[in-house]
């Protein structure tokens, strides 16, 4: 059977594989003055949306460390059409309040007018160049936790020096498997790639069960950013992937390991608040047309994160 359309079609592999795109700007912010970009507070921006996975990771990394005064943030709508993320006037969401855009795309083409790719988020932007500096979270996250942190109240250091090795390896692998994972099998357009997707996603939370069966964290008893980084996926795990992306060989509930962890996790101080799954539900079953045509959202499952 041939592969299906998919719901990004510029990503879908000819197997049937869902391969996403590069993030398009890497640039950092250094106290060297060897990039335009230096540490300040006030000067940078930090576009969300409450239901990515990927900007959820930065925006806890950015309350951790204190920096919520020092880099300013916006939420955009969480229903995306044809022309990308929006800011509208709505619950939890609002207009751009730095440059009066109507849609994210136009401080994408504002930094790179020949860009056209997806636009993505979180994207940092610098008031000060008037461009975005960085969409990746991974170096958004690091640059939170590295320059910018003497600007912040604090926090703990998220990546570790002395756990660096083990810890980039374990990133990794939630990466491939785990974050990028569910997306691989929702966004598989062939059964073959959609299966080697859950069977490898389900394999990797099996062995984060039976690596949280004897340690409080990933690490032990602190708490890294490749703790926020698996959170950040089991916290809609059971809302959205489970039917969704039809990852549904076991819910999150069903693991005692993980489920602990995740309660553990969302329960800290400041976290519940930016879980919201209003945006989360009606972004991944309203957005994606090719998956949920109807663009029904459905009213379950009830979820228990209590302590």
């Amino acid at each position: 059977m041939a592969a299906a359309k998919g719901q990004f079609p510029g990503e879908a592999g000819e197997d049937g594989n869902f391969e996403r795109q590069e993030d398009a700007f890497r640039e950092l912010i250094t106290s060297d003055g060897s990039t335009p970009y230096a540490p300040a507070r006030g000067r940078y921006h930090l576009y969300v949306s409450l239901a990515c996975p990927w900007a959820h990771r930065a925006l806890i990394v950015r309350k951790l460390k204190g920096l919520e005064v020092v880099v300013s943030a916006s939420v955009v709508d969480p229903v995306r059409d044809e022309r990308g993320w929006a800011f509208r006037e709505g619950p939890g969401h609002g207009p751009d309040p730095v440059n009066g855009f109507a849609f994210l795309r136009e401080a994408y083409t504002a930094s790179d007018p020949a860009f056209s790719g997806r636009v993505t988020v979180p994207a940092l932007w610098d008031r000060g160049t008037r461009r975005l500096v960085n969409n990746s979270e991974d170096d958004i996250c690091r640059l939170f936790n590295g320059v910018l942190a003497p600007l912040g109240e604090g926090g703990p250091d998220l990546f570790p020096p002395d756990i660096a090795g083990e810890q980039e390896a374990l990133s990794q692998e939630i990466y491939e498997n785990v974050n990028n994972g569910v997306y691989r099998a929702g966004f598989a357009t062939t059964q073959s790639a959609y299966e080697r997707a859950v069977r490898t996603l389900f394999d990797t939370l099996d062995r984060l069960e039976e690596r949280l069966g004897d340690r409080r964290y990933l690490f032990g008893e602190r708490i890294v950013e490749t703790d926020w980084r698996l959170f950040c996926t089991l916290v809609r795990f059971d809302a959205v992937y489970h039917g969704h992306f039809k990852c549904n060989l076991r819910r999150i509930v069903d693991y005692p390991q993980l489920q602990r962890y995740l309660r553990q996790l969302y329960h800290l101080p400041g976290i519940a608040e930016d879980v919201n799954f209003d945006h989360i539900k009606r972004h991944y079953y309203v957005t994606h047309e090719e998956i949920n045509p109807t663009g029904i959202v459905p009213l379950g499952p009830v979820l228990d994160l209590s302590p």
